[in-house]
């Protein structure tokens, strides 16, 4: 039986979900980044469940969600630089990952067994309310099958997970598109692990140049493993015509079967890039080819994720 999708802008609904969650649920909440599949931080077996429902590898750690800077001190060790980067970006579409406090409320499956802990403040009302009505962190991977297209509306949740949830939150298409910009602050220095929805130079910004983290399959934090956000169909990049068999995912002046932005703009193709790989997934082609993007301000996190999707994927 497919999960009950109620509005997220209902204070009903986000009490209910609160309720699901105290019990060991998992909901899906709509982000500004994708939708979240949250369960309590702190229970192990809810995290287990959720580990389950997405097919997800267990060295795979998962982002706790917080309402702010209050709730994350409770989990982690908070340098300077820490509230600096929170104070100019939360919430928002930033995951910082500091050392974990000895006493968090984050149970040791959820950080993969790593003395660190990956933090965001989600900016979206829903999520807020939800996180302020709960109480305390959540974990919230990406709403959908391990490896596959993250969801960016509540019927892609609904698609792909609907029978494994307790309840979906309904709170519309997502505004940024692209999972969270990933900074680790251990070690003295600050470490770029994932290019996301906040570009690296307004964090540079305030950090300095940052280090660069490679893919892994011993991930540091979520969004590191090599093939990611992957549709089912085969993918070739930086293509400017279809060959046969083909749909051409455009951009700019590449028209192609769809188009991230027939203007060019990053932003627009960011918060359009998921949901245009599913409906061009929809379609069957052999493969799906995809217009050249320029690795520039989001164009970063949007290069990003294609080339994870068109990794080599081990098989079965």
């Amino acid at each position: 039986m497919t999960a009950p999708v109620l509005p997220a802008d209902s204070p009903e609904a986000i009490a209910r979900a609160a309720a699901l969650l105290r019990e060991g649920g998992l909901v899906a909440m709509p982000t500004e980044t994708v939708y979240g599949l949250a369960a309590d931080a702190g229970n192990a077996a809810a995290v287990a469940r959720l580990y389950a429902a997405k097919g997800r590898p267990r060295f795979n750690p998962l982002i706790a969600h917080v309402s702010g800077i209050a709730m994350a001190k409770r989990l982690v060790e908070w340098p300077a630089l820490a509230d600096a980067l929170a104070s100019a970006f939360w919430p928002g579409p930033l995951t910082l990952v500091l050392p974990k406090l000895a006493d968090a409320p984050v149970c040791d499956l959820a950080n993969a067994g790593l003395d660190s802990v990956a933090i965001r403040a989600p900016g979206h009302a829903a999520a807020q309310a939800l996180l302020t009505a709960f109480g305390g962190p959540l974990v919230a991977p990406s709403a959908n099958p391990s490896g596959g297209v993250s969801p960016t509306t509540a019927a892609h949740v609904s698609d792909g997970l609907g029978e494994m949830l307790d309840l979906i939150l309904d709170g519309g298409p997502c505004t940024v598109g692209v999972e969270s910009t990933v900074i680790a602050l251990l070690d003295g220095r600050a470490t770029l692990l994932r290019p996301g929805g906040l570009e690296r130079d307004r964090i540079e910004a305030i950090t300095g140049p940052l280090a660069i983290a490679g893919h892994s399959d011993a991930p540091a934090s979520p969004g590191m493993l090599a093939s990611h956000y992957a549709p089912g169909a085969a993918m070739r990049l930086n293509a400017t015509v279809a060959q046969a068999g083909e749909l051409l995912l455009g951009f700019g002046p590449i028209a192609g079967d769809l188009n991230l932005s027939p203007t060019g703009d990053l932003a627009e193709a960011a918060a359009r890039l998921f949901a245009a790989l599913r409906e061009m997934d929809a379609a069957g082609p052999k493969l799906i080819a995809v217009a050249p993007i320029p690795d520039e301000g989001l164009g970063e996190a949007i290069n990003d994720r294609l080339q994870r999707a068109a990794a080599p994927r081990e098989m079965p």
